[in-house]
């Protein structure tokens, strides 16, 4: 049976010069933000390269033998509005996953934001209630809540059913994909960079290529055109630090916090 094609690409927030200003602060997630020359200049390459525009996964998921690619944000920081009206200039769609508890609050999009995003045809998708950095490592009972009480929120807010969502943090297991689909979700997003899709329990697994602060067009462009060499190397990376996140737990996380900081204080932004 031939194989579902499909993956994304994984943004956070475009910025300005204040890394601060859109998504969580800190060394860590501005290694994901990118500014908006940067920004401008990915899409424009992967315009040139790619012949079709990103798709919404969901219509293809049962299509064996399918191909497509997607644009996600994660977080819900509040430079989604404005990235979400230049995709529209480019007649393109992507998904914006949203962390529930942080609507409203400082670099994060309010209500109203998200609702425009909805508009203009954009998916909202889960990005969980409180973006727990080790997902995998919570019960049953706690996955249950992230999923549920934020797909929840969010159909609210938006007037339909939410039915995609992203992992944070990275920290993907069986045992989240089967609490996403007691909560409803259809299509869910990992940071694994694999460009075949999978299904666990129904719901559709989709891997991303995380775009970093010093991602260039051109390899961006690649990723959006499946080209395997630079999704092979960022599996290589990946593959290599998962041991060690999964050995040092939080230590891990203690230790690449204090030397992204310090990485910070070297390198002017």
């Amino acid at each position: 049976m031939a194989r579902l094609r499909a993956y994304g690409l994984e943004y956070h927030d475009i910025v300005g010069g204040d890394h601060a200003e859109s998504g969580f602060p800190g060394a860590g997630p501005a290694r994901y933000k990118i500014t908006w020359p940067t920004f401008l200049e990915h899409l424009d390459r992967i315009g040139e390269v790619v012949p079709v525009p990103p798709s919404l996964v969901a219509p293809v998921a049962g299509d064996d033998g399918a191909s497509s690619w997607s644009l996600t944000f994660d977080d819900g920081g509040t430079s989604a509005v404005e990235v979400g009206e230049e995709l529209v200039r480019r007649e393109w769609r992507a998904y914006f996953f949203v962390t529930t508890s942080l609507i409203g609050t400082a670099g994060f999009l309010d209500a109203d934001g998200i609702r425009a995003l909805d508009a203009m045809g954009h998916a909202i998708g889960s990005h969980s209630v409180t973006h727990p950095s080790r997902m995998a490592a919570l019960p049953l009972e706690d996955l249950l809540y992230e999923w549920q009480a934020s797909v929840d929120a969010l159909s609210e807010l938006v007037g339909r059913e939410i039915r995609t969502g992203s992992v944070p943090g990275g920290w993907y297991g069986t045992h989240v994909a089967t609490a996403a689909v007691r909560a409803g979700i259809e299509t869910l997003f990992t940071s694994e960079p694999v460009r075949t899709a999978r299904r666990v329990d129904g719901c559709l697994l989709v891997g991303r290529y995380a775009i970093r602060e010093m991602t260039s067009a051109r390899d961006a462009a690649a990723a959006a055109a499946g080209d395997p060499s630079v999704w092979l190397r960022q599996y290589a990376g990946w593959s290599l630090r998962k041991p060690a996140k999964a050995i040092g737990g939080r230590h891990y996380d203690r230790v690449r916090g204090t030397l992204l900081a310090a990485r910070s204080r070297r390198v002017p932004r």
